[in-house]
């Protein structure tokens, strides 16, 4: 496997296979575009894509720069260990069935957080699925180091209404939860 940095050449591949992991209309060019950007600072990009041998892509991770993004009301500022201006953000992770379970999503993280230090960022916040199977997005996230802030009911309700974003376990009106979580980078 190779951890290479997301460019506009692996965006058609990062949109398919979210939408195929997250539900239909979570990620478009557009938004992969606006997305990619917020990910860049100091000519430092954060988001990463996971290639195996033949070059395919079979994970992806966007995250965005401290200051590339706007805390909104699923955000519990007043609970974070740091301020708003050192706040990266883990927007999305996603890999393939067939390479869940082989560090794959690690390796991603850990590449990103490298980038975001080196940004300027001391930690990051994540909104996790918690209906992931067996939860399994928050397990892996609070065995990297994050710690639980808040749980958000019906955090991605809003993409179905407004958006037409089509959850994979509720349909078309997304109920899942998110559980707001921050990894605090370690120094060095």
């Amino acid at each position: 496997m190779q951890i290479s940095e997301l460019t506009p050449a692996f965006f058609p591949a990062v949109v398919s296979l979210a939408n195929t992991i997250h539900g239909d209309n979570y990620l478009n060019h557009a938004s992969l575009t606006a997305m990619h950007q917020q990910g860049i600072v100091k000519d430092v990009n954060a988001s990463f894509v996971a290639l195996n041998a033949q070059q395919q892509v079979v994970g992806y991770r966007l995250s965005f720069a401290a200051g590339q993004w706007q805390p909104d009301k699923w955000c519990s500022e007043a609970l974070w260990p740091v301020k708003a201006a050192k706040m990266a953000y883990f927007k999305s992770v996603g890999v393939s069935e067939e390479q869940r379970g082989k560090g794959v999503a690690s390796a991603l993280l850990n590449t990103s957080v490298a980038a975001l230090r080196r940004q300027g960022a001391t930690a990051g916040l994540a909104h996790i699925w918690r209906e992931s199977p067996g939860n399994a997005a928050q397990r892996y996230f609070s065995y990297a180091g994050a710690v639980l802030v808040k749980v958000h009911p019906q955090r991605w309700r809003h993409l179905s209404e407004t958006a037409g974003y089509y959850c994979p376990i509720c349909g078309a009106l997304c109920n899942c939860s998110a559980a707001e979580m921050v990894l605090t980078f370690s120094a060095g």
